[in-house]
């Protein structure tokens, strides 16, 4: 879209970044299902190659199809720039990569997805890095694990699977005070409902996979670029700040400024590491995202209406969900999620193990899959699947104990959801 009027959310998520194609006219996105792509002459390739001239290379770099959903989630969530990937699990490494180095450590917070969480204390260990856990309601926590290796922060704007509210602008200022990035993973709240860049995040992470592209289609990821933060303060980032080598001791702070990240993403990150995302999961992606608005909120509403019924039920213990006005995080979600608190969220179950298992075999509606975000509803117990490699106590911590189902809460009738709950908790 060219320079003009200020757009819309709503317009935003259909029209940015996109054009028609010049050689067709196509209104939507086409998937430029290539490998490589033509130079114009020696002159042309050698500035390509020398980051001298933005334009397309080969594939695992830059491709048309996912150069447009870059821009447009980018745009929707306020940043500069943004690289997709293959998975999200492929976009926190490539957050963390241009930071990180052997000896140093992020600290995290201990409600994210279980995945993430292994991740994180195990498989990084291979690189030499490291992660401290902390509760972030726990400020002072927070703060005492931040040491002189400490490279970012990194929570979840809304956590999986509880979905519970992070208070983004306090652990914003912390990590500003530590002259650190904060990077949030907002998968679950999507820029409709969070915009963390706006809270003080200089990194914001998707798995694009989830509400993005809203359909269980296609895996995807994202790393989005504030442009905020300066890569050169401190000298703890000389991936960024210092002579690459690899491009003849360009820095690409310096080079490319507010860029520096999502250049150094493409062009270090995706070369080296090659955790690409296809154009045609960035078509599917694309296509999910020009509904996102409408399908948050009928989440949000759904959300509401279930878990409000949970909460009455005889057999159910708790419910999460931060959009009531029960829960703890409830005064966090006019401020952090102002349109609504997700579709995300857990409760416990009376019965315990065994009843959360009955549970997600008798519900007919629900599927029993290891995803979110989807238009369907969906249902899992988290201790025996997606937090399975945690300790116990590390389930707890996370939100997903032994005795808690989650739900991501989909777009249809909501009293059908509720009534195929009702009659999978009669069999208990």
């Amino acid at each position: 879209m060219s320079e003009g009027p200020t757009y819309g959310f709503d317009t935003l998520q259909i029209h940015a970044g996109a054009r028609p194609d010049p050689a067709t006219g196509a209104r939507q996105t086409p998937i430029y299902q290539t490998t490589s792509y033509v130079f114009r002459d020696a002159d042309h390739a050698a500035a390509l190659f020398n980051l001298q001239e933005v334009g397309y290379i080969y594939s695992r770099l830059t491709n048309p199809t996912v150069a447009v959903l870059a821009e447009r989630i980018a745009t929707l969530e306020g940043g500069v720039g943004a690289v997709c990937t293959s998975s999200g699990h492929a976009a926190q490494i490539l957050a963390l990569f241009p930071l990180m180095g052997p000896g140093k450590n992020i600290v995290a917070s201990t409600r994210l997805y279980g995945g993430t969480v292994t991740q994180f204390s195990q498989t990084i260990k291979r690189f030499g890095w490291s992660a401290k856990f902390v509760d972030t309601d726990d400020l002072d926590a927070v703060k005492a694990a931040i040491d002189d290796d400490t490279r970012a922060i990194f929570c979840e704007a809304i956590a999986n699977p509880g979905g519970y509210v992070t208070d983004l602008d306090a652990i914003a200022r912390i990590a500003e005070e530590a002259g650190l990035p904060l990077i949030v993973d907002n998968t679950s709240g999507t820029p409709y409902l969070c915009r963390p860049i706006e809270h003080g995040a200089a990194l914001v992470v998707h798995s694009t996979t989830k509400y993005l592209t809203g359909n269980g289609t296609v895996t995807g990821g994202a790393v989005v670029d504030s442009g905020a933060f300066d890569w050169s303060a401190s000298g703890k980032f000389p991936s960024l700040s210092e002579p690459e080598p690899a491009y003849h001791g360009l820095k690409f702070h310096e080079t490319f400024g507010p860029l520096a990240f999502t250049f150094h993403g493409i062009a270090v990150g995706l070369r080296d590491l090659g955790m690409t995302m296809n154009p045609q999961a960035a078509h599917y992606t694309l296509m999910g995202i020009e509904t996102l608005s409408l399908r948050m909120q009928r989440h949000c509403e759904n959300a509401v209406k279930v878990a409000t019924w949970l909460e009455n039920h005889p057999k159910v213990a708790a419910v999460t969900y931060a959009g009531l006005p029960s829960s703890p995080y409830a005064e966090r979600v006019p401020r952090i999620c102002p349109k609504g608190a997700g579709g995300l969220f857990t409760f416990a179950l009376k019965g315990g193990y065994e009843a959360c298992v009955k549970l997600v075999d008798a519900v007919q509606l629900f599927s029993h899959v290891a995803n979110l975000g989807d238009t369907r509803s969906l249902i899992i117990h988290s201790a025996s699947t997606t937090h399975r490699q945690l300790t116990e106590d590390q389930q707890v911590a996370a939100g997903a104990a032994p005795d808690v189902v989650r739900l991501s809460i989909g777009i249809e009738d909501a009293d059908d959801l509720i009534a195929d709950l009702e009659q999978a908790l009669d069999q208990l």
